[in-house]
């Protein structure tokens, strides 16, 4: 069948945030706090421990104390941050500030790269036709991310958890963006790493296709080789 519309997942799937270790030094960085190899080391592997970086590795438990604030955290801008901060100070840190500017960091462009064939198929879909959106379970404003990084020319429209109450897989997400983007679900293809959040899209009857969640350098063509462009029209 013909595809009209595409719609990306950000995290995983178009992005990768960068590592714990360079998500750390960066806050460091930013507060002027030196510390040693050793407790620079144990920091990370604390933190990578509880699940703090968004779009990182998963917390391996959550404490009760969040759970409601985890299992809602993409509904608002309030839950993620309590979510997400409250994780890091699960590690004891040398900087009371350092939870703030960890959350601040993962926030900022830099801290985002997008995969090697990431503009090479948004431009292949948008130069063929295809309208483009990306549907994202996040707690802040990614438009500037994909700004920065030369993206944004080719998104016609961005459909962000936080911004409507909901997450994914609920189907109220895809079906807003399909609206967007001004095709029905199943002329429209929903891109995403994730086979919960983003299989959402299927109940209305979108194509779903899925790449692996790698690092960027491990990742080289997990876009192209999902063979979008010979779906166009």
């Amino acid at each position: 069948m013909p595809i009209r519309g595409a719609l990306f997942d950000f995290s995983g799937t178009l992005f990768r945030i960068e590592s714990v270790r360079s998500w750390l030094a960066a806050a460091l960085a930013e507060r002027e706090v030196s510390v040693g190899d050793a407790d620079f080391e144990r920091y990370a592997g604390e933190l990578e421990a509880s699940g703090a970086l968004p779009g990182g590795p998963p917390p391996r438990r959550v404490p009760g104390r969040l759970a409601s604030a985890w299992a809602s955290r993409d509904e608002s801008a309030h839950r993620h941050h309590e979510a997400y901060t409250g994780l890091a100070r699960q590690v004891e840190l040398p900087d009371p500030a350092l939870y703030d500017a960890l959350y601040d960091r993962h926030r900022t462009p830099a801290a985002w790269h997008p995969y090697p064939d990431a503009a090479e198929v948004l431009a292949s879909l948008r130069d063929r036709g295809v309208a483009i959106g990306v549907v994202s379970n996040i707690g802040w404003d990614l438009r500037p991310v994909f700004r920065a990084h030369g993206l944004d020319a080719y998104v016609k429209a961005y459909v962000l958890s936080f911004e409507h109450g909901v997450q994914k897989p609920d189907a109220r997400l895809f079906h807003t963006a399909c609206t967007l983007l001004g095709h029905h679900p199943t002329d429209v293809v929903m891109v995403g790493d994730d086979r919960h959040a983003d299989a959402g899209a299927a109940a209305l009857g979108c194509d779903v296709r899925f790449v692996r969640h790698l690092p960027v350098h491990e990742r080289p063509a997990g876009l192209r080789e999902l063979g979008l462009a010979a779906g166009v029209a």
